[in-house]
């Protein structure tokens, strides 16, 4: 597996320089996404000389994300259409640029955000539209030779393990995948407290389609409702160390992102990380072709 970032260069491609990448290299990352806010706008002689930039930093460009909200199960079937053609551009785009996989973003109903619970959200006629939506993004993913990568979470239309699991079964197109990101999918107590169960369920169901992973933590925030919280990495509840093995058994090559800190943090995340690698007996890759140390 390689240890990269999502996030890590705020913004979309364009804040991308040199010295960045150098930085993100420094701290020990081989991997890093790319955010595209217009696929369009990123042209033949931009994509050369994003190649270039971090192949010269030692970095390997990884999962692109393509800024289309939350259209893919909108009723609204201009603004699905506007979604699942940004969505198609982008797979194009990954191809291009030599990424592995593009981000597929279930969206809700919430029109205030795509990762804002809607009660539409756990409904039939949400869960075909999106269906429906992803097959017809997965099959150019098809012809153009790269993976799309859904996540869920509690509060979207694929809210489960299972229900995510339905939902790959259902487009029925190979070039879909999992994502996996435990955290976003908390929604109880016994979730927080049961890793073996709760993260058990994930690999167990959705081993064979994982094809990356995000990487970040959570916590119980202490009051009477129950509610949880993003927290930095070995600051939460989930068990890194579980987390890593269970990957390194089903996708061995995937790349495993950082996400949701402020850049000051990454470094930090980076080095909590490759101790609770260490400690489970997981040996980073490098983009370099190499293992830890050898880059």
């Amino acid at each position: 597996m390689l240890l990269g970032a999502a996030g890590r260069i705020p913004g979309d491609w364009r804040n991308i320089t040199a010295a960045a990448l150098k930085e993100a290299r420094l701290e020990g990352y081989s991997v890093l996404n790319l955010v595209v806010n217009d696929p369009a706008a990123l042209v033949g002689e931009d994509v050369g000389r994003l190649k270039g930039a971090f192949e010269e930093a030692g970095l390997l460009i990884g999962q692109t994300n393509g800024a289309y909200g939350g259209g893919l199960v909108s009723p609204d079937e201009r603004e699905r259409e506007y979604a699942i053609e940004f969505a198609k551009r982008m797979c194009g785009l990954t191809r291009r640029l030599g990424a592995p996989n593009t981000y597929l973003r279930p969206g809700s109903l919430n029109p205030r955000g795509a990762w804002l619970p809607h009660p539409g959200n756990r409904k039939q006629e949400a869960f075909d539209r999106l269906t429906d939506s992803a097959r017809r993004v997965c099959r150019t993913a098809e012809d153009e030779g790269v993976r799309v990568a859904v996540e869920g979470g509690a509060v979207s239309p694929l809210y489960s393990a299972r229900r995510v699991r339905e939902f790959i079964d259902a487009v029925g197109v190979r070039a879909l995948g999992f994502n996996q990101d435990p955290v976003n999918f908390v929604d109880s107590l016994d979730d927080a407290s049961d890793m073996p169960r709760f993260l058990g369920g994930f690999f167990d169901l959705l081993g064979d389609v994982t094809i990356g992973a995000h990487a970040k933590d959570f916590r119980v925030v202490e009051q009477l409702m129950v509610r949880f919280e993003e927290a930095e990495i070995g600051s939460g509840l989930l068990d890194h160390g579980m987390f890593l093995r269970r990957m390194q058994q089903v996708c061995p090559e995937g790349h495993v992102l950082v996400e949701h800190l402020p850049p000051d943090r990454y470094a930090a995340a980076a080095a909590r990380y490759r101790e609770f690698a260490a400690r489970a007996g997981i040996t980073w890759g490098d983009s370099q072709g190499g293992t830890d140390g050898e880059a």
